[in-house]
This record gives C-alpha cells, sequence and structure tokens, in this order.
C-alpha cells in the first residue's frame, strides 16, 4: 500500500537487501545519572559553520563537522530540493537543540553541556563502513576525550 507516495513494499525490499554488520562483541557501560551527565550533539544534518566548505554532494563525504557550543550562525547541509528547511530556518533546535541543552543544565537536569558538538551527512554509502571505521571512532574519541557522557543523536 503507498503511504503519502512512499511504496511500503518497495522500501522493505531495499532495507533487507541493506548489508547490516555483525560485530562477535560489542560494549556496553552505564552512564552517569542524567544530572551529573555531559551530553554532547551529534547530528546528521550535515551542519556546519556559515563560511566553511562544509559537506559535498553525493554520499562519500564521510567527515565530521565540530561544532563549538557557542556556535548558531550554523548552515544545513541537506541538499535535497524535496527536503523543507522552514523548521531549521525558524529555530535551529529543530535540528540541533543546543539552546534545550543550555536550559537543561541550567535547571540541574543535565550535569553539563560539552564544549563541542559534531556533525555528519546522513546521505552515505551503503555499508556507511566509512563512518563506521573512520570519522566515527575519530569523533567518538574525541568526544571521550572532552568527558562527554551522553550522546543526543539528531537528525534532519
Amino acid at each position: 500500500m503507498s503511504v503519502f507516495g512512499k511504496d511500503e513494499a518497495a522500501i522493505g525490499k531495499f532495507a533487507a537487501s541493506v548489508p547490516v554488520p555483525e560485530f562477535e562483541t560489542t560494549s556496553f557501560n552505564t552512564p552517569n545519572a542524567l544530572s551529573e551527565a555531559r551530553i554532547a550533539i551529534v547530528t546528521t544534518a550535515a551542519l556546519h559553520q556559515e563560511g566553511r566548505a562544509g559537506f559535498e554532494l553525493g554520499d562519500d563525504d564521510y567527515h565530521f563537522e565540530t561544532l563549538p557550543r557557542d556556535a548558531r550562525d550554523l548552515a544545513l547541509g541537506h541538499h535535497s530540493v524535496n527536503f523543507d528547511r522552514g523548521g531549521f530556518a525558524a529555530d535551529i533546535n529543530v535540528v540541533y537543540p543546543i539552546d534545550r541543552l543550555e536550559e537543561l543544565a541550567k535547571q540541574g537536569v543535565i550535569g553539563g553541556v560539552a564544549d563541542n558538538h559534531y556533525a555528519f551527512a546522513g546521505n552515505q554509502s551503503d555499508t556507511v563502513s566509512e563512518i563506521r571505521l573512520d570519522s566515527g571512532p575519530q569523533c567518538a574519541s574525541n568526544m571521550l576525550a572532552e568527558g562527554v557522557d551522553v550522546v543526543l543523536l539528531t537528525g534532519t
């Protein structure tokens, strides 16, 4: 059945064909209580600071951008003509809820807001191997070095 122009059978067939990596071991840890946790945002909205090159079109740009905590001069790098940028234009927090995190920290709900946050492009290769094996671990290493306890993932 087609819903809003999307063919559920086609989407299911595509999803079944996407390779999913299997890991022999997984890591798990128990983070600090939120009231003590330092939070960072990682977004797939391809955000970048205005005046910087940002992300390239296509599915082979797997680098990440570092977004300083106080940066609000951000541009949305999602290039599809079918994508509605209205929410982001009206309020950056729709995609990148940095001001909401600042409010939660001020209220004591979370322990703190990280000094840096990170943006990737959502369009990636089929295997996402570059992000899984290269830029993802590098980004995680940066966050660990900054003392980040919890990551808030957002998309477009």
